[in-house]
């Protein structure tokens, strides 16, 4: 083993926490950017090699961009570029730990940050939630992005990444965000995953569910045991939980035709229909083509899930425009970030928590294997 490779395990075993006798926590692989053109990376006590693992002698920060070939690293060409610190590494501007990498995609980069799981849910807490809430909500809120995300590491296995760092999958902004009591949501419930029938859940959650949490076969057409609709009593204090929108009918119609709905000078737009959960079932779009039902889920999609924030909303039209008001944020589905801060604040632990908002679940320790 060369002096550069040993000195490259020595600095992943350091950004760890751990010696260099310890194994190697478990990593997860999360894609920072894709598709860019360029990307900028900086840190100190950074190491760097070129994927077949040379060592690179560039001047810090590194201008990285697509070549023809594979990548540019400050004018350089390389399969991929490898940085590895035992403390920050910066990719525009963010903090990140461990480990970058930056590939060719089919277009543009590809920026993987490869890290301990346990370090990227203490960064990810508060891009979810905030720390400062009760503690017990913080570490449900732990247990949960563990559960989401060893769930997403076992699907994707080989991929190359497993998670993304947006609303796709969980936010995740970097090593910034990090503080003492994130970090003890994460150390308090070190390893402990929720499961059903031995195997980790794949624990959706959302912001507030306005009072009653959503089905998953509402949502993606699956029931899921452990993804049932409950009421929720405790996520009023969420500000705001209402909203309102206003949108030209010129707007609504463009959006439900990119999204392949065939409506033409839209005459009204109403509610036909609610589930269980009291959110909307179905939209009835009338149109000078005539009559066209679009699910709410798809209607919500169709207009923006940041403009109309969830299906329980209502519809009122007046001249050319429709206003959309509604209560809550998020599909619903899985616990209720919002449900949990109030239940934890009425003395609720985080297992009381989390096995009211996915019923029949265990909590289990070693990532559920």
């Amino acid at each position: 083993m060369s002096l550069f490779r040993a000195l490259i395990i020595l600095f992943i075993c350091l950004a760890a926490g751990g010696s260099v006798a310890a194994m190697r926590p478990e990593t997860v692989r999360v894609a920072l950017l894709k598709g860019v053109e360029s990307v900028r990376v900086d840190g100190s006590g950074v190491l760097l090699t070129d994927g077949r693992g040379e060592p690179l002698d560039l001047e810090l920060p590194l201008d990285v961009r697509r070549s023809f070939s594979g990548v540019s690293v400050n004018g350089k060409n390389v399969d991929r570029l490898i940085a590895v610190a035992a403390g920050k590494l910066i990719v525009n501007g963010k903090g990140y730990r461990s480990k970058v990498e930056v590939s060719a995609a089919e277009k543009g980069l590809l920026v993987v940050n490869d890290l301990p799981l346990e370090e990227y849910l203490v960064g990810l807490i508060n891009c979810e939630i905030s720390s400062a809430w009760p503690i017990e909500a913080v570490k449900a809120q732990a247990v949960i992005a563990r559960s989401y995300a060893v769930f997403q590491m076992q699907a994707r296995r080989g991929a190359p990444y497993q998670l993304e760092s947006s609303v796709m999958d969980q936010v995740y902004d970097g090593a910034d965000g990090e503080d003492s009591r994130a970090a003890r949501g994460v150390e308090e419930t070190a390893g402990q995953v929720l499961t059903y029938d031995g195997k980790t859940i794949q624990a959706f959650y959302h912001s507030n569910c306005a009072g009653h949490t959503e089905s998953s076969k509402n949502v993606w057409g699956m029931s899921v045991p452990y993804l049932q609709g409950v009421a929720c009593l405790y996520c009023g204090g969420a500000n705001p939980i209402k909203w309102e929108l206003k949108l030209p009918l010129k707007k609504v119609e463009s959006s439900l035709r990119a999204a392949g709905y065939q409506v033409a000078g839209i005459r009204e737009c109403r509610v036909r229909g609610r589930n269980e959960s009291g959110r909307v079932q179905e939209v009835l779009v009338e149109s000078s083509r005539g009559k066209v039902a679009v699910p709410g889920v798809a209607f919500r999609k169709a207009l923006g899930y940041g403009a109309v924030k969830s299906t329980n909303f209502d519809l009122r039209q007046s001249g050319d425009e429709l206003s959309v008001t509604g209560s809550g944020s998020g599909h619903g589905v899985g616990l209720c970030q919002w449900g949990a801060k109030g239940r934890a604040n009425e003395g609720f632990d985080y297992r009381e928590i989390l096995s009211y908002y996915y019923p029949g679940v265990k909590l289990s320790d070693g990532y559920g294997r």
